[in-house]
């Protein structure tokens, strides 16, 4: 008479039960591991090329212009980035003198886009010059739009520079971007930089992200 199978005692079921949760674990670590070194959402990143003012008009202690600002973003996540709620604000002495809105858009996963913003300023009042410090420099005829000159201060192409105005540029770029396909996550970027002006011709000495 064949005798029935004995169950299974409590050890064995005690080790099935370790060695399960010990591989559950480890699944687990190694999910995190993927997710935070591949498909975690990183932020935009904002690089600011060029800064222009194509037109600058200044006269009764106030000043008007055309403010040009040129940047890549560059999107390092695996799924494409979705801006929508974008915007660029101009402060001078602590107060906004200008703002543009960025129209909503897509930047593809992996990708950099070069964006271009030009809007109008329209007359502030300059602040006293407590800090304007004037410099000399020897005057040569040149011709062509004002161009950038990277870091503070430079010859400005000859110019005789005379005293300056800084503005600051804050660009931000709000959106989402998704993660495995599935789960939307919400991911911005900021870039900060404060423009060096000549007063003299609103040539762009400068700017400093």
């Amino acid at each position: 008479m064949v005798k029935p199978p004995r169950p299974p005692s409590g050890r064995t079921n005690l080790a099935s039960c370790i060695v399960a949760t010990i591989f559950l674990i480890f699944v687990v670590i190694i999910a995190l591991i993927v997710y935070f070194t591949v498909f975690k959402p990183k932020d935009p990143k904002i690089s600011v090329n060029s800064v222009q003012l194509p037109s600058f008009s200044v006269g009764n202690n106030s000043v008007s212009f055309t403010f040009s600002q040129y940047v890549t973003v560059k999107n390092p996540n695996r799924a494409a980035f979705s801006h929508f709620d974008s915007s660029i604000q101009l402060l001078y002495s602590g107060s906004q003198v200008g703002f543009m809105f960025i129209p909503a858009g897509k930047i593809e996963a992996g990708r950099t886009q070069y964006m271009a913003a030009t809007f109008a300023v329209q007359s502030f009042p300059l602040a006293a010059p407590n800090e304007a410090v004037a410099a000399t420099i020897p005057t040569t005829t040149t011709t062509g739009p004002v161009g950038v000159i990277g870091g503070f201060g430079g010859t400005n192409n000859g110019y005789r520079v005379g005293p300056t105005m800084e503005i600051e540029s804050r660009m931000e770029m709000a959106g989402r971007t998704r993660v495995l396909n599935f789960f939307t996550h919400h991911v911005d970027a900021k870039s900060e930089c404060r423009v060096t002006i000549a007063v003299s011709d609103g040539s762009v000495l400068g700017f400093h992200c």
